[in-house]
């Protein structure tokens, strides 16, 4: 027979495998991809209000984005991102982007015609 402290061991021991045991399995993988769900609202900010213009680092007119190519916009963040494109507040948000939500921004906004608020 077990004296208390073996038990209190061995039933330390094997509670990490009773906590495993009740984890649900991992779900299997996606059989689509799901299309990526963007902020779309830290473009709208600037690129939405006609004749918008930001004073950093200079005054520079902020083009409208809605109704752009989703080609061009994904186009323009990625050389955002890469640093081919110079304005240091476009390429910190271009940097935060991954590849699916360049794409997600740049799908909605084409698909938003001349006017954001579609």
């Amino acid at each position: 027979m077990m004296n208390t402290r073996t038990w209190i061991a061995a039933a330390a021991a094997l509670m990490p495998l009773a906590a495993l045991a009740q984890q649900p399995a991992a779900p299997a993988a996606a059989a689509t991809s799901v299309p990526k769900v963007v902020n779309v609202s830290m473009c709208s900010g600037c690129h939405t209000i006609p004749g918008y213009q930001a004073s950093f680092p200079r005054v520079y007119r902020v083009p409208m984005i809605s109704g752009q190519s989703a080609k061009y916009l994904e186009a323009a963040l990625l050389a955002y991102r890469k640093g081919d494109r110079n304005h240091p507040t476009m390429r910190a948000i271009a940097m935060g982007l991954d590849d699916a939500e360049i794409a997600a921004l740049a799908a909605y906004y084409a698909a938003r015609g001349s006017d954001a608020t579609k």
